[in-house]
């Protein structure tokens, strides 16, 4: 019967660690990538010029904002 319990707590253990370890890597995570975004303005720019747009500042903080915007609405959610 002592050996069922230990089972039993080992798998409850380990369950809990994947779920917490689960969580608290993806808010550190998405902490990383809200400080340190994978597009900047220089790829932006230089995606618009493959596509064949020539882009001006104004489209390029826009597009910038709008992601930007997305990030916290995906973060809050």
């Amino acid at each position: 019967m002592d050996i069922i319990w230990v089972v039993l707590i080992a798998i409850a253990t380990l369950v809990l660690g994947l779920v917490l370890g689960f969580f608290i890597a993806r808010k550190t995570m998405m902490s990383y990538l809200k400080k340190n975004p994978p597009i900047n303005e220089q790829m932006l720019r230089t995606m618009m010029m493959q596509m064949g747009q020539k882009p001006s500042q104004k489209k390029i903080n826009q597009m910038m904002r709008s992601m930007s915007q997305q990030m916290d609405n995906n973060g809050k959610k």
